[in-house]
């Protein structure tokens, strides 16, 4: 379940946005929660309209894309804080992503009453007109005495308090369920995606012909583009073209780029085609999206391909099946995004985890364990033969089984097309993308 936090508060060092922290790390088996912070958000201001700004674009565009939304706030004077007042301001001038979003309220202050008086004021402008969020009510989770709250490594201390934190947390992640399942709206937005890349972006090489099988030397022709012995000025590096073709050719796994117009511009081409999973040859560069799967697959790539798009997920994970002892070979879908998060298309690459889990198990004297909770074996091959022989298998080696599933469901080879011929099939697990977290420090 994708939430996002959001600490009430612009300090240097927040304990409500360690307390989010402290939920973000240890309820990450119930939640993927990413903690959004408001120190560049302007103070609400009518007559200077910063809607459009990135800061609060920012917000908007992540909290829209969350299934729920956690405000941890402080108590002021007996409120919220002014910089909290001001974002909820933003968010319901002109636009509304709180409108029917699930929201729970949790805070921390230093006083015993933990913020009770600020998170009945939020609550009160929380359910106002205009910003109708839905809030999760009663299951007040107040911290008092916050400044002895937390040990020396931001954990909470008090066991009792950690129990009613985790199960508060189950509550609303119910409480997400049920409330999304009453504004859930079928959507068929994915029906849009254009795999046969007719749009364009402000990357495409316009004038050619994407089925060509040169397509790669036209367009570098087109363009001028940089070759050999050029440089190229990166993000961290400077490298000439040589040396970016010999780093990616090196790298342990199949690459795909695919832009945000679905075209399918490069893969790193390291081995011949029979031997690869997903088949791509040097003529398949440049081709739209459409002729890089099995037809039949097309509707399971676009419902991929939206959920990368519409933030539903940032990377899509599935295995090839049919698979033995000695390999477990993964299909990633990775949305890409430019600096101002906007989605920019998918790096999909393809790895056989089998190598590095054997690398990892040799080094470690451990083994891998069936578990016998899980309806399939993930990973195959540990013998009790070979467990007698090596050392016992503990909770970090034991193979487990994820239980999620993503909202919409397409088969692991009618996504990639590369094991039409498998036998079994499998579906994928939920992806469990994860952003990075906020590393801003605090004090209410």
């Amino acid at each position: 379940m994708k939430l996002v936090g959001i600490a009430g508060s612009v300090a240097d060092q927040s304990y409500n946005r360690m307390l989010l922290k402290f939920i973000a790390t240890h309820f990450s088996d119930l939640i993927d929660l990413e903690i959004l912070d408001i120190d560049d958000v302007p103070m609400f201001n009518q007559s200077d309209d910063q809607t459009d700004g990135d800061a609060v674009q920012f917000l908007n565009r992540k909290i829209t894309q969350a299934d729920g939304v956690i405000i941890a706030t402080p108590e002021h004077n007996h409120t919220i804080t002014a910089s909290l007042k001001s974002v909820i301001e933003w968010l319901s001038f002109k636009i509304h992503p709180l409108s029917g979003k699930p929201l729970m309220i949790v805070g921390a202050s230093y006083y015993d009453q933990g913020s009770s008086r600020a998170q009945l004021n939020l609550r009160q402008i929380l359910e106002s007109p205009g910003v109708d969020a839905i809030v999760m009510p009663g299951n007040e989770f107040l911290l008092g005495d916050v400044k002895t709250a937390f040990d020396d490594h931001n954990n909470l201390k008090d066991d009792r308090t950690v129990g009613f934190l985790k199960e508060t947390i189950g509550k609303f992640t119910q409480f997400v369920k049920v409330i999304n399942s009453m504004n859930d709206k079928a959507d068929e937005g994915w029906k849009k995606e254009d795999l046969e890349s007719h749009g364009t972006v402000d990357t495409t090489i316009k004038g050619l012909d994407m089925h060509a099988d040169d397509w790669v030397e036209q367009a570098a022709e087109k363009t001028h583009a940089a070759e050999g012995s050029d440089y190229v000025k990166l993000d961290r590096g400077v490298l000439t073209v040589d040396q970016l073709n010999w780093f990616l050719n090196s790298m342990p796994m199949e690459l795909t780029y695919a832009d945000d117009n679905n075209q399918f511009l490069y893969y790193n081409h390291t081995m011949d085609v029979k031997d690869m999973l997903a088949g791509r040859t040097p003529g398949s560069a440049g081709n739209p999206m459409a002729d890089c799967h099995p037809k039949a697959a097309i509707p399971h790539v676009q419902q991929v391909v939206h959920m990368l798009r519409t933030g539903k997920t940032d990377l899509f994970k599935l295995p090839v099946p049919g698979m033995g002892p000695d390999k477990y070979i993964m299909h990633y879908y990775q949305a890409m995004h430019d600096d101002q998060g906007g989605y920019r298309g998918i790096n999909e690459f393809v790895l056989d985890l089998m190598p590095i889990v054997k690398y990892y198990l040799e080094h470690t004297g451990q083994v891998l364990a069936k578990d016998p909770n899980a309806k399939a074996d993930a990973v195959s091959g540990a013998s009790s033969h070979a467990a007698a022989e090596k050392a016992k298998p503990d909770d970090v080696s034991g193979a487990s089984a994820d239980t999620e599933k993503p909202a919409e469901k397409p088969a692991t080879d009618e996504v990639s097309g590369a094991s039409a011929s498998a036998d079994v099939e499998t579906k994928p697990a939920a992806p469990k993308d994860v952003d990075s977290v906020s590393g801003a420090s605090a004090k209410d």
